[in-house]
């Protein structure tokens, strides 16, 4: 943990981590308590407060520094996740590569979007002159996952450093290196305020610290049940809180699309990362005319994917807990009359699971309404891209979806009609590679937003200024107001209003 004065608080117990692929241990990290979490938190306070002041075009320069050091120690940080996670080298480079994209945005849009601006006034208020402004909240508490230890957090951190705020970081208890390491590499970069994003490790006793800390805001990835205790911990103190869950994702495929490339999309969409993606690809709703040669095409490219070894095309299972999960929703996929077309229980060899698509698979299955989080795909058919829609609504996630269309303009308009924070048309996880563009979800998904525009604002506090530039004719707001003068300003906006 990254401190600017002596900490006098005890030391705090340790943990060990341990490798997805050998299981051998990897490292040792303090359990931060409440005391530990507490020092954090008032640290990164002092910081912050010069860190606020600063002018604009100054915080953005430390975070593009901070950009430069992050893109020269690629290699470093890349090699920190896939030892952590199991991830492939290639995989954990191109994780770096998407959160310095969405660092480099956030750093040079920060001011063009959070700065003071004007708004328009009222013919009973033009003698006041209207502004809303921005302003960083203070510190910001961010509890991130295991499966992107490294773009997912930083949609928070890097954001929230932006519009000006300190950051005290938990990540995950399975990748804390990583955190620690985003922590280190800032104070390198910019030294002068070390301290502003601090790393707090532990297990769910930290989270549980740092939700009760004082935080002016906590974003959170994780679970929806995980979610739930959070907040329910952040609601003592209406702490405000950004959840960001897990997903059921779907895609339709009609009947024109590129099939070929569909199942390019949907094998990706569905393997990359071992599956262990919140808006990864679990759900295929395919119409009935093109249904088999999909599933041919998806089940020939997934089948020919190395898997288990040093050139795997994915890794193990980066928590061991998951591989239970993936194993009782194949069963029960098949158990309820779904069809294997490629792998099945005989999948799961831990800590790996070699890819399984199924077919048939009743929509009330667990495979079909829980997460699973593993490299398993299901390609139901529909009879039209209506059912397609209300089987791609019928989740309790709603966080992203895609849609496979030849035309792209007919695959928009599908994309409108569905339950789903971000939609990709011909395209898987086109969103995320963008940052401008907002991302979240809803119901079981979480709420609220990070990247973009509302991704800044999400950590950020309105304010909202008048400043009267004259003497009113009719003074409403005095109680020197007479009758008369008060009456006829009524109908005057009676009549007004009146007006079509």
């Amino acid at each position: 943990m990254t401190r600017t004065t002596p900490d006098t608080t005890p030391p705090a117990a340790v943990f060990t981590t341990y490798s997805p692929s050998t299981g051998e241990p990897l490292a040792e990290h303090p359990s931060d308590g409440p005391e530990q979490v507490a020092h954090a938190v008032a640290q990164a306070r002092k910081v912050q407060e010069g860190w606020a002041a600063l002018p604009a075009a100054r915080r953005r320069a430390h975070l593009l520094d901070w950009k430069r050091t992050l893109a020269r120690e690629l290699d470093t940080v890349a090699r920190t996740i896939a030892e952590e996670t199991g991830k492939p080298a290639g995989d954990a480079q191109l994780e770096v590569v998407l959160t310095l994209e969405h660092l480099a945005w956030a750093a040079r849009n920060a001011e063009r979007v959070l700065r003071r601006r004007k708004v328009g006034t009222t013919l009973f208020t033009v003698h006041q002159r209207a502004t809303v402004e921005h302003r960083p909240l203070g510190v910001v508490g961010v509890i991130g996952p295991w499966n992107y230890p490294c773009y997912t957090p930083m949609g928070s951190i890097g954001y929230a450093l932006a519009a000006g705020n300190a950051v005290v970081f938990k990540p995950s208890e399975l990748t804390p290196a990583t955190g620690v390491l985003l922590a280190a590499l800032f104070d390198a970069a910019v030294p002068e305020y070390a301290g502003l994003l601090t790393t707090v490790t532990g297990g769910a006793a930290t989270g549980e610290a740092l939700a009760r800390s004082g935080v002016d805001k906590l974003a959170f990835t994780g679970s929806p049940g995980t979610a739930r205790k959070v907040m329910a911990v952040c609601a003592e103190g209406l702490t405000p809180f950004l959840a960001e869950c897990g997903g059921k994702d779907a895609v339709i495929v009609t009947a024109d699309a590129d099939l070929d490339a569909a199942a390019d999309a949907v094998v990706w969409g569905a393997l990359s990362n071992a599956g262990q993606t919140c808006a990864g690809v679990e759900r295929v709703y395919a119409v009935r005319e093109i249904h088999a040669g999909l599933c041919e095409r998806v089940v020939r490219r997934a089948e020919a994917l190395p898997t288990g070894g040093e050139d795997a095309a994915y890794g193990p299972m980066t928590m061991p807990g998951q591989i239970a999960v993936v194993e009782r929703h194949v069963e029960g996929a098949v158990s309820a009359g779904g069809r294997a077309l490629l792998g099945g229980p005989e999948s799961v060899r831990a800590p790996y699971v070699a890819p399984v698509v199924l077919t048939g698979v009743p929509e009330d299955a667990a495979a079909m309404t829980e997460e699973t989080f593993g490299p398993v795909v299901t390609i139901n058919e529909v009879a039209d891209v209506d059912e397609a829609v209300a089987r791609a609504n019928a989740s309790r996630y709603a966080l992203g979806a895609a849609v496979f269309c030849r035309n792209g303009r007919a695959g928009a308009a599908i994309a409108a009609r569905l339950r789903a924070g971000a939609v990709s048309v011909n395209s898987v996880l086109g969103f995320a590679a963008v940052p401008a563009l907002p991302f979240g979800g809803s119901q079981d998904s979480g709420f609220g937003r990070i990247h973009g525009e509302e991704g800044l604002r999400a950590f950020t506090s309105v304010q909202s200024t008048t400043v009267q530039r004259f003497t009113p004719p009719i003074a409403l707001t005095s109680f020197d107001l007479p009758a008369a003068a008060r009456e006829r300003a009524v109908r005057m906006a009676q009549a007004l209003h009146r007006r079509r």
